[in-house]
């Protein structure tokens, strides 16, 4: 069974990558990823506020109008909160790639073009095999437009991806107009693959003390259908390298990504939960199905399920949106 894929130019043995989280924070968690089977791993991401040279500059940001909105405060992480400096990041990618055998994909979380770029150069020279982007903003000024918005974005990868060799993805969220247009736009601007999609995490009220706290969900499959879609429909129409993000939990969701037109296929919320070795359960899970009907390799599985031969998919959405309304019907009520 040839599990193989190529995703950012690197042969992986199989598309599970785990995804930037706290277990791909220190050496021995990787270490047993790659014993559980994955095929590269993405390590916890370097914030942008975390760069000695920009904490100064994020705490005026975190002061402003806070004399004025007590509240307000609440919603942002005291500076020293924040890791000054990278040393311990590029430290960590350094030690990886003498340990681990497998790729190692560095991950950077900004939304500026400024000195932060600065340290993609650096995390190749420690020896990335490639770099992910994690381009995380919500605008909230009504005087910002769309087109600014993904401006920001595509100034950033193309900054990023002028100033390293490495390959580069990027990690967006679904809040786009136009999914397609900013994905063709990315590639235009150096990107070779796309992660879709970034989870939108809201932070809770604490009603008594007026204060904003975090309240992290781990995902569930039914969030992956929004990436499963966007993937089907996004394969062979730009030319990235795709991999799906949240909702992987089983197997099943692992073949579902691969025939939507997946290259990678990322988790972390089910390692979180299950804990790592759950990893070697969906590479066996996909090699056991896979053989039960009679697929030789990924490249065979690869896209069956994608819009590659609907002409109007903006109009096969739609029929399928249509189509899922309508066969609603509502249960019964019992008396009782």
């Amino acid at each position: 069974m040839d599990l193989c894929t190529q995703y950012l130019g690197l042969k992986l043995k199989n598309p599970l990558v785990p995804a930037a989280s706290p277990l791909t924070r220190d050496l021995d968690s990787l270490k047993r990823l790659e014993d559980s089977g994955a095929a590269a791993v993405t390590l916890f991401s370097l914030f942008e506020e975390q760069i000695e040279h920009e904490t100064e500059l994020i705490a005026s940001y975190l002061d402003y109008g806070s004399d004025r909105y007590a509240e307000a405060s609440s919603y942002f992480p005291t500076p020293d909160r924040f890791h000054s400096g990278p040393d311990q990041y590029l430290d960590l990618v350094r030690k990886a790639k003498e340990t681990l055998d497998i790729p190692v994909i560095a991950s950077l979380n900004g939304v500026t073009t400024g000195g932060w770029i600065d340290y993609a150069k650096q995390m190749a020279d420690a020896g990335a095999d490639a770099l992910e982007l994690n381009v995380n903003w919500i605008e909230t000024d009504p005087n910002v437009t769309g087109q600014e918005v993904e401006q920001r974005y595509v100034d950033v990868v193309t900054a990023v991806a002028s100033t390293v060799a490495l390959p580069v993805t990027v990690k967006i969220g679904a809040q786009f107009s136009s999914v397609a247009n900013i994905a063709l736009r990315l590639g235009g601007a150096g990107a070779r693959g796309l992660v879709l999609f970034n989870r939108f995490y809201q932070p809770d009220f604490e009603v008594e003390k007026r204060e904003v706290k975090p309240h992290l969900v781990w995902s569930t499959s039914h969030d992956m259908r929004l990436p499963l879609h966007w993937i089907a429909i996004l394969y062979d129409k730009v030319p990235l390298d795709l991999a799906l993000s949240t909702g992987v939990h089983s197997p099943i969701d692992v073949v579902k990504a691969v025939m939507a037109g997946a290259r990678a296929v990322t988790c972390a919320s089910i390692l979180l939960d299950r804990g790592i070795e759950y990893l070697g359960r969906l590479v066996y899970g996909l090699e056991e199905w896979m053989t039960n009907h009679d697929y030789e390799s990924l490249d065979q599985l690869r896209g069956c399920m994608s819009h590659q031969r609907v002409a109007n998919a903006s109009a096969f959405e739609r029929a399928n949106y249509m189509k899922e309304l309508l066969s609603f019907r509502p249960e019964p009520l019992a008396f009782r």
